[in-house]
């Protein structure tokens, strides 16, 4: 095997591994809401979830090619500037995971590139166009748009069904929960699991084994589909609980308008090949479906927290992808790279370290909220 191939192998392992930090990420995007209503029991919440990102991963690609050729010049991409802004995505995605904090997975992934690139090529190496029209606007917007559709949706089916009986009510939307936390989840795939297919093709184009412009290749897409699935089905306990307990307390008829919304809007965006953001347009829906519902506590402290960090992942996770790129550069050719992905194993493995104390699983996720994404004890009482 030569150089080239290895730092290719380093790389590819590497967006599969973002791949797997993206998926237990966002997994609180598609089932937060149904697993605290008890629509789903948490176990079968993100076994569902993976199943149905797996499907999605294979009916679009789309998104794929706005990464691979739609923000960056391929011509001034390199492996090394692949793998230090793949570096740039998971230490972000890592850190927001950590603090119970959903962000961005796309952002951070699209800083880290671009930063990376930047880095080793200038600002004309971006295609800023692209990153404004495809990126940028879509996560301004998209937000409010879901939002305001789970809002309506949500003052909808209250008005509807307020003669039905409360215990009927609930259960039939507990039922309507598990079709549209479904199709959020299949959603996610079509849109998320695009973005890690478009960074290998990219890196295959630097490498010379594709040519400018082409598609993902199979193995790439059922790489990618297998690798989020898994980390779905893992499942980011603490940014499941931070959506599904912090922002708002959610009833069934809520959870399944603002899950509607989600996947309304997430697999619009998918058909238009705007890289969106899942993280936020789940958020929104929250939001939205507590806004819906008189007399709703909505905890804006909780959301000023988010969008604060959705205001720093994409500069973040740009400064990161540039610093990876000047160290690796610096150091040379294939040891530049493997010193980049030890670090990203260290950093990996002292993050999961940290997240044991306290321990969110799924069996204290729905406890009460008390200000904290992690539960004062382990052995805290479910709230059902």
């Amino acid at each position: 095997m030569s150089g080239n191939d290895a730092v290719l192998v380093l790389v590819v392992v590497t967006a599969l591994g973002f791949d797997f930090t993206n998926g237990f990420h966002d997994t609180g995007n598609a089932m937060a809401t149904s697993i605290v209503t008890g629509a789903l029991q948490p176990r079968v919440a993100v076994a569902v979830s993976a199943a149905l990102n797996l499907v999605g991963a294979f009916l679009s690609t789309a998104v794929a090619a706005t990464i691979a050729s739609g923000l960056v010049n391929s011509h001034d991409v390199t492996l090394t500037v692949v793998c230090a802004g793949l570096a740039g995505g998971i230490l972000w995605n890592l850190t927001t995971w950590f603090l119970g904090i959903p962000s961005s997975s796309s952002h951070a992934l699209i800083g880290g590139v671009v930063g990376a690139t930047m880095a080793a090529a200038g600002a004309s190496a971006v295609k800023w166009q692209g990153l404004v029209s495809k990126v940028i606007v879509p996560a301004a917007l998209s937000p409010f748009i879901a939002g305001g559709v789970a809002a309506v949706g949500t003052l909808l089916v209250y008005r509807l069904t307020r003669g039905v009986p409360e215990r009927p009510r609930s259960h039939g939307f507990r039922l309507g929960q598990v079709g549209s936390a479904s199709m959020v989840s299949l959603a996610h795939g079509t849109n998320d699991a695009q973005k890690t297919m478009g960074v290998i093709t990219l890196a295959l184009i630097a490498n010379g084994t594709l040519p400018a412009g082409a598609s993902a290749p199979t193995w790439v897409i059922a790489s990618c589909a297998l690798a989020i699935a898994l980390g779905t089905y893992v499942g980011g306990w603490r940014v499941i609980r931070a959506l599904g307990k912090g922002l708002v307390e959610i009833e069934s008829p809520q959870g399944m308008a603002g899950e509607s919304a989600s996947a309304a809007v997430i697999l619009s965006s998918t058909d238009f090949g705007y890289s969106l953001s899942t993280t936020h347009v789940a958020t929104g829906s929250i939001l939205g479906s507590g806004v819906g519902k008189k007399g709703a506590e909505v905890r804006w402290h909780v959301a000023r927290r988010m969008v604060t960090a959705w205001l720093f992942t994409l500069p973040a996770s740009a400064v990161v992808g540039a610093l990876a790129y000047w160290v690796a550069n610096g150091i040379g050719g294939t040891a530049g790279v493997v010193v980049i992905f030890i670090v990203l194993v260290l950093a990996s493995i002292a993050f999961f370290i940290a997240s044991r104390r306290p321990a969110v699983t799924p069996e204290n996720v729905n406890a009460a909220w008390t200000g904290s994404v992690a539960p004062a004890s382990a052995t805290d009482e479910v709230v059902s």
